[in-house]
C-alpha cells in the first residue's frame, strides 16, 4: 500500500549541515546566472535559507527534496568518476568527500 503522507524533514548534524550549505552555495554560484536553471536556483535558495535559520529540523517541500536529492546523486556519480580516473593522491582527497555525500544520501534521502 502506498503511503499517503511523506515526511520531508531533515535532522542534520553539524557536519552534514555545513557540507550541505557549502554544496548549495557552490550550486547557486553555478546556476544563478543561467535562466535555464531558474527553478533549481529558486529551490536551492529556499533550502539554504532554511539551513541558515538555525532550526533543529529542516522542513523541505517535495520539489526542494527531489531537486536536492537529484543534484547530490549527480555529484556523487561525478566524484566517483573523478576518483576512478585519478592517481593515489586524487583518490585519497576525494574519498572523504565521497563518503560524506554517500552517508547523507543513505541517511536522509533514501526511501
Amino acid at each position: 500500500m502506498k503511503k499517503l503522507f511523506t515526511n520531508y524533514n531533515l535532522d542534520l548534524d553539524k557536519n552534514e549541515r555545513k557540507l550541505l550549505t557549502t554544496f548549495l552555495k557552490q550550486s547557486l554560484k553555478q546556476t544563478e546566472a543561467d535562466n535555464r536553471f531558474f527553478a533549481e536556483s529558486k529551490a536551492f535558495k529556499s533550502v539554504l535559507e532554511k539551513l541558515t535559520s538555525n532550526n533543529d529540523q529542516v522542513k523541505l517541500t517535495k520539489d526542494e527534496r527531489t531537486r536536492l536529492k537529484f543534484q547530490i546523486e549527480q555529484n556523487v556519480s561525478h566524484l566517483e568518476k573523478k576518483s576512478k580516473k585519478g592517481w593515489f593522491l586524487k583518490k585519497w582527497l576525494y574519498r572523504s568527500m565521497l563518503n560524506q555525500y554517500r552517508n547523507m544520501l543513505d541517511n536522509h534521502f533514501k526511501g
